[in-house]
């Protein structure tokens, strides 16, 4: 569509500029994401009329400055230590050396061809920083950067960062955290907490935990070529209904709007890949990957800082999914037995949440227009979920092969719950 112009780029520290905390030890559930591809996460703005551009840039760039004194391992390194069995321990160094700050401009792109389009424009991955990059890479690059690019009537804040270090909850309240600060409050609404949780036999002394070589091979596992994405919209009565058909089928009121909303999903991906496969085999096994969360299965404390997930999967027979309805389906994902997976090649993953606190990260020039996702652990079947700018409803990102998209909108069944 267009090339992208670097105007500048730099390293922000913390505005105090002092080492509050020494280092952040790394979990069970942070240490899994270091084989793969960071988060990478954006919102879409309408460029204020009132202020020059250059004025934004330099006030995004104190405000985050302003907010990494709340959470300075954002602005360390990965650290390891090599012990004499082979194997090393990784750890947060929170030694100030800065978060990657990027200011770019593209001419020609406006916010209607960002968010106008039936398909998501491929420019939407170059308005992310750290392309193409793996988490343990973090011990000589940033754990986050930051890009901020200007469109002709617009501007997109894209942030990258490194997933052994940050889940998607505390992505989203680092983010809420730094438009608070740049609208002008003093401190921020929610204060991080790093205090560490661990299970109960990891010795208490000492919370570092070894690892074995990474297998770096794990990185190519997400690769899959041609990928088509749309962003699908449902509204809070389309899901309402979902839920209701699911309950209703399964004879029970335990499915949950999310679950529903899955079932339809991974019931429609795999019915448009039937179709479109030449043997038709209905006895192959098709598996779903979610992130399920433990703050309130543990609980965790409010403002937990670091990841408190893991990944699940859990499987059916192409032909049950297939045979019977959205109830059944929506049963089989509610992970009554999940089998804990690490990472590897997979059929359809849910990833990201409707829980996010997305549209209320107003930086001082009005509230988000869309919130969009770079291609950091992309493949096929990766469906990214998100709040929808209204309440209630549910926005999804759905990256397919493009046969398989294109099939699901002229798949009745599926199209039917879509709000446009």
């Amino acid at each position: 569509m267009a090339n992208i112009e670097v105007v500048s780029s730099c390293l922000v520290p913390t505005a105090s500029n002092e080492i509050s905390m020494p280092r952040l030890e790394l979990t069970q559930w942070d240490l899994p994401f270091l084989v793969i591809d960071p988060i990478q996460k954006g919102i879409l703005f309408y460029k204020p009329k009132s202020q020059d551009f250059q004025t934004i840039i330099h006030h995004l760039k104190t405000s985050l400055s302003r907010t990494l004194d709340f959470f300075p391992p954002l602005a360390g390194r990965l650290a390891t230590i090599e012990n004499d069995d082979n194997t090393t321990c990784f750890f947060v160094d929170c030694n100030n050396a800065g978060v990657e700050f990027t200011y770019a401009v593209v001419r020609v792109v406006s916010v209607s061809d960002i968010v106008g389009r039936t398909y998501i424009p491929q420019i939407v991955s170059s308005l992310f920083p750290l392309n193409g990059g793996a988490n343990y890479e973090g011990v000589s690059k940033p754990l986050l950067a930051v890009q901020v690019t200007e469109l002709v009537d617009g501007f997109f804040i894209g942030c990258t960062a490194n997933h052994a270090v940050i889940d998607g909850t505390s992505f989203w309240h680092f983010f809420n955290s730094w438009s608070e600060i740049s609208r002008g409050l003093e401190t921020i609404s929610k204060t991080p907490i790093f205090e560490r949780w661990f299970p109960s036999n990891i010795a208490k002394d000492n919370h570092l935990i070894p690892l074995p070589p990474l297998d770096q091979s794990i990185m190519h596992s997400f690769v899959s070529s041609p990928l088509l994405e749309r962003a699908f919209h449902f509204s809070r009565e389309s899901v309402a209904k979902l839920k209701a058909k699911a309950n209703a089928e399964a004879g029970t009121d335990k499915i949950s709007s999310f679950q529903a909303l899955i079932a339809h999903l991974w019931r429609s991906v795999t019915r448009c890949r039937n179709q479109l496969s030449i043997q038709k085999v209905n006895s192959q096994e098709v598996d779903l990957l979610l992130a399920v969360g433990t703050r309130s299965r543990i609980p965790l404390p409010d403002g937990y800082f670091g990841n408190a997930l893991y990944i699940v999967k859990t499987a059916a027979n192409e032909a049950e999914i297939l045979e019977n309805g959205l109830g059944y389906t929506g049963l089989k994902n509610g992970w009554k037995n999940p089998r804990v997976f690490n990472r590897g090649i997979y059929t359809f993953a849910v990833t990201s949440s409707p829980r996010h606190n997305v549209y209320s990260t107003d930086f001082g020039w009005g509230k988000p227009i869309a919130v969009r996702s770079g291609k950091g652990q992309k493949g096929d079947g990766k469906m990214t979920f998100f709040p929808a700018a209204e309440p209630g409803g549910i926005d999804v990102e759905a990256c397919l092969a493009p046969a398989t998209l294109q099939a699901m909108e002229h798949d009745a069944e599926f199209m039917e719950a879509v709000t446009i």
